[in-house]
């Protein structure tokens, strides 16, 4: 091909010339994670952490072994939207993460810094070399699902992560401005070209709804979830509300409080999708 970079870990096409050699990472002896679903987004600030504490909550309630892996190495949320300041404990060959209230595993680094407001001045491989750490240094018992926050963009840290880690799938993140559906089409892509299957499209901060008499207002445009679901041809979609009583809940470490309903469609998405534990053995 004349387009070829003779790189095929960052191609999904399979052609003559295709070397089968596998990037991906083997977890530490005696852990097992079933399945890996990652949440992204081309652009920052439009909530990837929120959908991903709202998924691994829904995960946790349903009964399932959960777990999140905070990849956003630089801007890093979770841990504080959990309620969870605890630091991190390991030993001289693994890290053990932290939990939440109900049990839900979590990795961050925040959950490394002695202070929580230190920031993290690194170049993009040794940020990208922390997230693949977080899978194969840490203590990862018998997680049935793990969900990974991913920082924004396609650059090193989300390459790194799509190599290393066998993921499920992904659950792409927007909000209703007319740039998103550029940007939703830069991670569509990205997954594809990884032959990572994307399993739903959250649309953040579709719509306030009036306390009085219930109508929903697009403060920030028309919904474009459903049209670029079907253009991209992603099987589920989500609209979230843009809600002060969901934000107060982040802010003050009480996410587990909040309604993931909103999510439930792409939720039933993640539960068709491929275990990977087999790939791992």
């Amino acid at each position: 091909m004349s387009t070829c970079t003779h790189d095929c870990s960052t191609c999904s096409s399979n052609c003559g010339s295709r070397s089968e050699k596998s990037f991906i990472k083997p977890l530490r002896k005696g852990s097992r994670v079933r399945r890996a679903v990652a949440v992204a987004s081309g652009k920052g600030g439009v909530g990837k952490s929120l959908v991903t504490a709202l998924l691994a909550i829904r995960a946790r309630a349903m009964g399932w072994s959960t777990a999140v892996l905070d990849a956003d190495i630089t801007g890093p949320s979770i841990p504080r939207m959990f309620g969870v300041h605890d630091r991190a404990t390991g030993s001289d060959d693994a890290i053990f993460p932290v939990c939440a209230k109900s049990g839900i595993k979590m990795i961050s680094m925040n959950s490394l810094l002695e202070n929580e407001d230190d920031p993290v001045v690194w170049r993009g491989s040794l940020i990208a070399g922390a997230c693949v750490q977080f899978w194969t240094d840490v203590v990862w018992d018998d997680v049935d699902i793990m969900f990974i926050d991913m920082p924004p963009g396609t650059g090193d840290v989300p390459l790194s992560v799509f190599q290393s880690i066998p993921l499920s799938g992904i659950v792409i993140v927007t909000t209703p401005q007319d740039l998103v559906e550029m940007i939703v089409g830069k991670a569509v892509n990205m997954a594809k070209l990884m032959n990572v299957p994307v399993l739903g499209l959250a649309e953040n901060m579709s719509y306030l709804r009036c306390p009085g008499c219930g109508r929903e207002i697009e403060l920030f445009g028309k919904s474009k979830a459903s049209s670029l679901g079907k253009k991209y041809g992603v099987p589920a979609t989500a609209r979230i509300p843009l809600d002060p009583a969901l934000a107060e809940l982040a802010d003050g470490g009480r996410i587990e409080e909040a309604d993931t309903d909103p999510l439930k469609e792409i939720f039933a998405e993640i539960e068709k999708s491929r275990e990977i534990k087999d790939f791992l053995a």
